[in-house]
Parts: structure tokens; sequence; C-alpha cells
């Protein structure tokens, strides 16, 4: 019985405008201004992170980890969550 190759693959949006009312984190806080959104695919789930562009430390986006085990579902996501991020509003993955 042959193993299923597990992939995994990494997104980095930088410099992302948030909207008013920025976005929502797991850690309780909410993130404004210019921000980056990061997603790795681990291909089983997708776990997207924000931070102020440049900082050190990232947040968890609400909402995240996703169940995904498709590359182009992660990185849809991913582009979901630039899109909630620039939208504002304190967004979070749905």
């Amino acid at each position: 019985m042959a193993e299923e190759a597990v992939g995994w693959a990494a997104w980095t949006t930088k410099h992302v405008r948030s909207g008013p009312g920025g976005v929502l984190t797991v850690e309780g806080s909410a993130l404004t201004g210019d921000l980056s959104v990061h997603t790795t695919w681990t291909g089983t789930e997708a776990i997207l992170t924000v931070q102020y562009t440049d900082a050190l430390d990232w947040f968890t986006l609400q909402g995240s980890p996703k169940a995904v085990t498709e590359e182009q579902v992660a990185r849809d996501l991913h582009q979901a969550a630039v899109n909630a991020v620039k939208a504002g509003g304190g967004a979070a993955l749905d």
C-alpha cells in the first residue's frame, strides 16, 4: 500500500491596508493599518495569521485553522483573507 504524499505550501501578502474596523484575531485583538497576511497549508489544514507588516509577532486570524485538503482551495482561502482584511469591519474567516 503506497503512502499518499502530503503537500504543503505557504503564501504571504505584505502591505495590505485594512479597512475600517480591521481584522479580528484569536488572541482577542483587532489589528488595523498596514498588515501582512500569511497562510500555511499543511496538506490537511490552512493556518492563517496576520501581523503588522514587518513586526515580529503573528496573530491567528479569527476562524483559523480551516480543514483544507487541496492546495488551490488553501490558496483561494488566502486570497479571501486578504480581501477580508481590505474590507475591514472586524474581518474574520467564515
